[in-house]
């Protein structure tokens, strides 16, 4: 099988290289993606895990992107909701080998069925820019109906999906951006359009939430327009200026990690947005693809991604829950079970197993 891999964290970008690496495995819960598109961004290759696995141990040579939609090819032991030949779309772990690969292993978890009528470019375009424009507006800002959001790159990969978010909402939106896109972000669905190179943004008025991707000097200009009791969220950093009297918020996109009730949230999102798309009421910008990505038979790559945090344990066996630490009397301390379908399963075999064992011992 062929992959994108790096070896070389120095080497940046220029480290990529086209190498023959084994066929992935699936794990229990996993699936593996034959993948048709991938998103990737130099920016990864700075982040922990495209070079070190959960435990910290070195995982080189690594294959990255995370972003990723293509057609489910095999099932690991226990998955469940997803079927073999089913088109998804979704993330790849970050401390495992990513999408920018012919095949990869993808928790089941963490994607989402691609209806027909939707490209595989594009959806490999929305998971974590989509992520983050949900997560900014809902999880942080609490934006609601009514309420007026100032967006900032209201026309680029996470701003244009934030729009239609806050649009569809039923926010009154204000867009930013360079004067070519004002067009684009109209389109989408912001009220007013500002352009930063030439209009005054102060002009605007209050807000009760600003969503920046840019930072620096746009973000500092964009404290004091937060009103009573607003936030203002960004993705560039510690915001060092704050409103007034409101909330400053830095956040780095997550993923549906956690357990059933994240992953379901996480995949509500993605779906979310897929609908919209489907239904003609939701557009991913996706700026530059190879011509024959509608092809169904090569992996195509593509941008984007950030961190996450997994629970690290250890297993003891198939079919057994995971274990880590210690309790009370140096006995293992079992953890929550992946899903309540995997306790009814052990449950089930353990109650076969001791059948078998009477039916045995019986004459």
């Amino acid at each position: 099988m062929q992959a994108i891999t790096v070896r070389d964290r120095a080497a940046g970008a220029a480290g990529l290289t086209l190498s023959d690496i084994p066929h992935p495995h699936a794990s229990e819960n996993d699936v593996i993606v034959r993948v048709h598109a991938a998103g990737f961004t130099p920016g990864e290759l700075d982040w922990p895990g495209t070079w070190t696995d959960r435990a910290g141990r070195d995982r080189t040579p690594s294959v990255p992107g995370h972003e990723l939609s293509g057609v489910v090819t095999e099932l690991g032991y226990g998955t469940t909701g997803l079927t073999v030949g089913q088109r998804v779309f979704g993330l790849a772990d970050w401390t495992r080998d990513g999408s920018l690969a012919e095949y990869t292993a993808v928790e089941a978890r963490n994607l989402a069925p691609l209806p027909a009528d939707i490209d595989y470019a594009v959806a490999a375009a929305l998971p974590i820019s989509g992520l983050t424009a949900w997560q900014g507006l809902f999880d942080h800002a609490g934006l609601k109906t009514g309420q007026t959001v100032l967006i900032h790159g209201a026309a680029g990969g996470v701003g244009s999906i934030a729009v239609q978010l806050a649009h569809e909402l039923g926010a009154r939106v204000i867009g930013t951006g360079r004067a070519a896109d004002r067009e684009a972000a109209l389109g989408l669905g912001t009220d007013v359009f500002v352009d930063l190179q030439a209009g005054r943004l102060e002009e605007t008025g209050e807000v009760d939430v600003v969503f920046d991707v840019i930072g620096g000097e746009v973000l500092e200009r964009s404290a004091p327009l937060v009103r009573a009791g607003g936030t203002l969220v960004t993705i560039t950093g510690l915001p060092q200026v704050r409103p007034a009297d409101g909330r400053a918020i830095f956040f780095v996109v997550a993923a549906p990690a956690g357990g059933p009730r994240r992953a379901g949230a996480g995949r509500a999102a993605a779906a979310d947005h897929r609908g919209r798309t489907a239904a003609g009421r939701g557009t991913v910008r996706v700026h530059a693809r190879p011509p024959d990505a509608r092809q169904d038979d090569h992996p195509r790559h593509g941008r984007r991604i950030t961190e996450g945090g997994y629970l690290i344990g250890r297993r003891t066996g198939p079919g057994r829950p995971a274990l880590t630490g210690k309790a009370r009397g140096g006995r293992p301390h079992r953890l929550h079970w992946p899903t309540w379908r995997r306790r009814h399963q052990h449950h089930a075999r353990q109650a076969h197993q001791r059948w078998n064992a009477y039916a045995e011992t019986t004459p």
